[in-house]
């Protein structure tokens, strides 16, 4: 299969899982890192293939397999995963050693996380989706990687931030040395919002609202969810040459993505997966 796309990513689409890299991090050698597509799994239905959670109803040993083989594809160690406990919050866990394996081989001890950072080598942080907005995170200074799910509760409370603030509070980092992706997820061309959505994203603080919605009319709004998240990142103090953003919608590709909008909910789930090398 030959996918091409325009912009500031890779795509790697070996024998197994096909999924996406950054360049911006890459190139410092200190993290490796995926965000997948749905193709290269051995999930069917409409999971099919490569589905990611094992919450959707799909067959937990095809899941586990899926995993298994993204894993091995990046070199991380998919018993050593440690999941978020998804709520749309702007919660964010400081991960340690003693959190391995939770999500996939052992129960979580906690609710309600949207975000994970940890400077523990060879420990990898997963957060899941179809269509929010997927922002990984590294400070090649201090040794830290970070993933946020910003759905658009998320985005509205400005997780992005909150995870920036966290790495600050816990690992001393500095905003100016930390690198943001903003990974594919539902674009300004497919996701529409109505008033009430609107009046969130008129507040967020520090953040312009000015050009994130477009009227559509009759109260209705396209929502740039990529630029918005972009702002609140500037808003913390990243350098703006240090956020990429990879301006792929999923709802655009649900073909190569699982898009929870495209499919009305019938879909398996996308991972982001980053960690640290040992």
């Amino acid at each position: 299969m030959q996918i091409h796309f325009n912009g500031p990513v890779t795509f790697h689409e070996e024998a197994g899982p096909c999924y996406f890299t950054f360049p911006a991090l890459e190139e410092t050698g200190l993290c490796r890192h995926a965000f997948s597509t749905r193709l290269g799994g051995v999930s069917r239905g409409q999971y099919a293939s490569l589905s990611l959670s094992f919450f959707m109803g799909d067959e937990r040993e095809a899941v586990y397999e899926n995993f298994r083989r993204i894993c091995g594809a990046i070199g991380v160690d998919e018993e050593k995963l440690v999941f978020g406990c998804q709520t749309h919050s702007a919660n964010v866990r400081v991960v340690t050693a003693a959190d391995a394996g939770k999500g996939i081989l052992r129960q979580r001890d906690y609710t309600d996380v949207d975000g994970l950072v940890t400077n523990v080598p060879g420990l990898p942080l997963c957060t899941l989706y179809a269509d929010c907005v997927p922002l990984l995170f590294l400070d090649p200074v201090k040794g830290v990687v970070g993933c946020s799910h910003a759905g658009w509760r998320g985005t509205a409370a400005a997780i992005g931030r909150r995870t920036v603030e966290v790495m600050q509070e816990t690992y001393g980092s500095r905003p100016a040395d930390i690198l943001a992706c903003i990974a594919p997820s539902i674009g300004p061309c497919c996701y529409e919002v109505d008033e009430p959505l609107r009046a969130a994203f008129s507040s967020i603080p520090d953040v312009s609202p000015e050009g994130l919605l477009q009227p559509k009319g009759e109260g209705k709004y396209m929502l740039n969810l990529w630029e918005t998240n972009r702002r609140v990142l500037l808003a913390a103090g990243l350098l703006p040459e240090h956020i990429t953003v990879a301006g792929i919608c999923t709802c655009c590709h649900a073909d190569i993505f699982h898009s929870h909008r495209a499919t009305a909910g019938h879909r398996g789930s996308l991972a982001a997966i980053i960690a640290l090398k040992e």
